[in-house]
């Protein structure tokens, strides 16, 4: 996401073992929202997804995007029906474990109705075959997300907190990690870069399709696809592929070139900090167009695996921010929006310590001048929807994060850092269970402390 302020033919393969019982008293429909206090009807309930596998064709004259998506999911209640979030995209055929099932649209949901209910921890696959123009959705407050028809040809989808439903079918909320698997066909003389690792390309009749597969489950705003014309490097990084990707309109030695080519370095430098890096792949993508909004007005957006986000301003704080992601916000995600701080103000001190490290100013003067300078009514912790990625949470969260040093001490401090991306790698957590970490380690408790730097709305004494 910004640092100031996240499909053809949609094929869900849900592996049963047996026939599901025709739905009898006690099977419902899911939920229509995750429940989310900030964002209610993103996501759905009733069931936990453990994988898209998806196969589009894009179509940059038409702008028509089209395919399948295989999802394989494990029911959390006796199912009667279920949701998927899907924006402006139309399904023509639905099944769930092979069989034909109902399907119809109601707004940005798809809600399928199976032949026969599915009961409760039982695996189940849909297969969705979908098409239409792909569109961004709407947030008043925080800016449009997903999907956009770039000048090149192309098209990027990406946005926080809401981006995966304008392209495929999707329970659109971080709380519902899964892993991705993409094959998109695509013109010939475009390049596709998605998350995770590239696999092998076909070319047939003027179309090129591109792999990409991530097999670490991520939340669903981190899923992302580019399409345009870009100079894809590819390398190795500590034994794992790096995906270095450049737009052709900038010049190939520029400052996003050169800072981006720092990557592996600043990588090392916060894996001895935050320990090992949490996924198969490491680069980055540049994206230059200004239609994308809030997510690039400023910086960049954080995106999961082998690609972030951010504009021709690029430099290596940037870099440091993005990639501390991969450990604060993608390996580690969010129960519920109202945490993010956790992703911000971590990622935010990431670049402080980043700083120091390259021989710039230390954390503790940029602690001095932020301290200074934030205005202490707006909360870090629980922002309010409107105010998501508000400066709020990037700098008075890393405010609180230094503090909390400064409480605990270095050596509390820095395997406090380790152990909660050990103890929470490829899952979820959120403020309550880093109260909990930190007073473990320390032997301190810290209630009032976080209530008063995440919360309060009075500058607190520094520590």
């Amino acid at each position: 996401m910004t640092r100031r302020g996240s499909l053809p033919l949609l094929a869900l393969l849900l592996v049963a073992a047996g026939c599901a019982p025709d739905a009898a008293p006690g099977f419902e429909p899911g939920a229509d929202g995750a429940g989310d206090p900030y964002f209610p009807r993103y996501g759905n309930g009733g069931y936990d997804v453990a994988g898209y596998d998806l196969d589009l064709r894009y179509d940059p004259k038409a702008g028509r995007l089209g395919g399948r998506a295989t999802i394989t999911a494990t029911a959390t209640q006796d199912l009667s029906r279920l949701n998927f979030d899907l924006a402006h995209l139309s399904a023509s055929g639905v099944t769930v474990d092979g069989a034909a099932a109902t399907s119809r649209a109601d707004g940005n949901e798809l809600v399928i109705t199976p032949a026969a209910g599915i009961p409760s921890g039982r695996r189940f696959t849909v297969v969705v075959d979908y098409a239409g123009i792909p569109d961004q959705v709407e947030n008043k407050a925080l800016g449009n997300g997903g999907w956009i028809r770039t000048g090149d040809g192309g098209g990027i989808a990406l946005g926080q907190p809401e981006s995966a439903s304008t392209w495929y079918p999707v329970n659109d909320h971080p709380s519902d990690k899964a892993t991705l698997t993409l094959a998109m066909t695509v013109p010939d003389g475009l390049q596709v870069i998605s998350n995770g690792v590239p696999g092998p390309r076909a070319t047939k009749d003027g179309w090129t399709t591109w792999r990409w597969t991530e097999s670490a489950p991520m939340a669903s705003y981190l899923s992302t696809v580019v399409i345009g014309k870009y100079r894809i490097s590819t390398s190795t990084h500590d034994g794992k592929p790096m995906i270095i990707a450049v737009p052709e309109s900038m010049p190939a030695t520029g400052a996003a070139a050169r800072s981006l080519a720092m990557t592996g370095q600043i990588t090392d430098y916060l894996a001895s900090v935050f320990g090992p890096y949490p996924f198969d792949a490491n680069g980055g993508v540049v994206v230059t167009d200004s239609r994308i909004g809030y997510a690039l007005e400023t910086q960049s957006r954080p995106v999961y695996g082998p690609s972030f986000f951010a504009r021709g301003e690029t430099n290596p704080g940037v870099v440091a921010h993005e990639l501390a992601h991969q450990w604060f916000g993608d390996s580690v995600a969010l129960h519920r929006w109202a945490d993010i701080w956790l992703n911000e103000g971590f990622a935010t001190y990431a670049e402080w310590l980043w700083t120091e490290h390259a021989g710039g100013q230390s954390a503790q003067r940029r602690f001095e001048q932020s301290y200074a300078s934030t205005d202490w009514r707006q909360p870090a912790g629980d922002p309010g929807p409107e105010r998501l990625f508000g400066a709020a949470v990037y700098e008075r969260g890393a405010l609180t994060v230094h503090a909390l040093r400064r409480t605990i001490g270095d050596d509390a401090f820095f395997r406090l850092l380790k152990t909660w991306t050990s103890e929470h790698r490829d899952g979820n957590a959120d403020t309550a269970a880093m109260i909990a970490t930190a007073e473990r380690l320390s032997g301190k408790n810290l209630d009032t402390f976080f209530q008063t730097w995440l919360y309060g709305d009075k500058m607190p004494p520094a520590p």
